[in-house]
């Protein structure tokens, strides 16, 4: 019973983990990567569609990433849902292709991007403290339908903050190497 909370709550904080990978992908660091552009949706046939879907997206150069349509007629839709995105970047449509051209970045981005990483590591480790919560106020209501005893109560409460803190430490670790890939000139 003890162990099926231990690893519900395991499960649940590697979510959160992994929800924080996503959100660190779409930060721009000092080489530009397609995941800036994973989030934009183009119209296509009147649904909403990300464009890798209706594209080729490649990074060409730190620099540079080039988007390759997979119908011609969906450069103007393409274009126009970058527009829309507004990711810092107006695109360059040849007719064939689009291309994005992302100039370096100031040290002031590189600081408000990491502030943007930071406020994502907070937002991860509470939903961490959440989960915790919720695991103990389950611990507590079998202590309280006497299920389980106070000792194992409280070895379970325990057991509960060791993962929480690897998982807490996890966060820092993640943030720390987004950081330094940010600040990396």
């Amino acid at each position: 019973m003890l162990n099926e909370i231990y690893n519900d709550t395991k499960e649940h904080m590697k979510k959160s983990i992994e929800a924080l990978k996503r959100d660190f992908s779409t930060l721009r660091t000092g080489k530009v990567t397609t995941n800036v552009v994973d989030h934009i949706r183009v119209n296509y046939y009147g649904t909403p569609t990300p464009i890798n879907q209706v594209a080729n997206v490649m990074a060409i150069d730190a620099t540079t990433i080039a988007i390759t349509p997979w119908e011609k007629r969906m450069l103007a839709s393409i274009e126009k849902a970058i527009y829309s995105a507004n990711i810092g970047v107006n695109p360059n449509n040849d007719g064939d292709f689009i291309k994005l051209y992302f100039p370096p970045m100031t040290s002031e981005q590189r600081k408000e991007i990491v502030k943007q990483a930071k406020r994502m590591s907070e937002k991860a480790k509470i939903a961490i403290r959440n989960i915790r919560k919720d695991s103990n106020k389950t611990i507590k209501e079998l202590e309280k339908e006497k299920e389980i005893t106070e000792d194992e109560a409280k070895k379970a409460h325990n057991e509960i903050q060791k993962i929480t803190d690897n998982y807490i430490a996890e966060v820092d670790r993640l943030f720390s190497t987004k950081q330094a890939d940010i600040l990396k000139v």
